[in-house]
């Protein structure tokens, strides 16, 4: 008997990676959180299966059904919507399973970042404007900030933000980071990433507040980065050296000396 951790993805049921898709299908027994994983993701569990939501359930019921399908020899498919690494409560969860001596995977999901930044059609590193992205958040009831990591201390880097859990304090946002990027600086926020309602409001951060309206939720994802400009054209970001006819590279050798000789690929 195995746990299946596995990251459902942002939304879209096509998105689900085939490992998990097919751990889901072997497993007779399925946890899964809530309103963030779409039933069409739960459509893939086998004829039968116990499919407990495990939203309303605190840490310790989710351990006795986890405990009961461990006693009969059922594996368990574990879902968390985005990806498991970052904010998934799975550490915990982990740490409970080694405890108690039941085996577990873990299987990666596509994160709501990325599904993000597909929907606005977006590399989010450009050459001459940014090489890094922050996954960050404010401080909520669930889970304090440490004092090192405030949005002000990330955008100091000027690195491209994607701010999670935290669209109920826009303003809050909009103050730190001002500062730091100037008022126009382009701001997306993509409100369920891939799923049918999915909702986009592109803006700068002088003008994002009056632009986002009403009904965006908690789970709504704020970006922030000068990557984020629409119809970016020549002069507003170098060209990455990677396909330049005279880049010397590994699976391309060039001259009479290649620092990467035709056979040491």
């Amino acid at each position: 008997m195995t746990v299946h951790f596995i990251g459902a993805g942002p939304g879209a049921p096509d998105l689900l990676t085939l490992r998990g898709r097919d751990l889901i299908a072997a497993s007779p027994v399925c946890l899964y959180a809530g309103s963030l994983v779409p039933e069409g993701v739960l459509a893939h569990c086998p004829p039968g299966a116990r499919i407990v939501n495990t939203a309303p359930l605190s840490l310790e019921q989710i351990f006795e059904e986890i405990s009961t399908a461990h006693a009969a020899g059922q594996d368990v498919a574990r879902l968390h919507s985005g990806d498991l690494s970052v904010w998934s409560a799975m550490g915990e969860q982990l740490r409970g399973l080694r405890a108690l001596g039941i085996p577990y995977t873990v299987t990666p999901g596509v994160p709501s970042f990325a599904a993000a930044a597909a929907t606005l059609e977006a590399e989010l590193t450009l050459p001459g404007l940014s090489q890094s992205v922050v996954l960050t958040r404010t401080s909520g009831r669930a889970s304090a900030m440490p004092d090192t990591e405030s949005l002000a201390n990330f955008a100091a880097t000027q690195a491209v933000l994607a701010i999670h859990l935290s669209i109920h304090v826009l303003p809050r946002v909009v103050a730190e980071l001002s500062p730091h990027y100037g008022a126009n600086c382009p701001v997306a926020v993509v409100w369920r990433a891939s799923w049918p309602d999915e909702r986009v409001v592109r803006a700068t951060l002088a003008t994002i507040e009056a632009a986002i309206g009403e009904g965006m939720e908690r789970t709504a994802l704020i970006l922030v980065g000068h990557t984020l400009g629409q119809n970016l054209g020549e002069g507003d970001f170098a060209h990455s050296r990677l396909y330049a006819g005279d880049y010397d590279r590994r699976y391309r050798p060039l001259g009479t000396a290649p620092r990467f000789p035709a056979g040491t690929e």
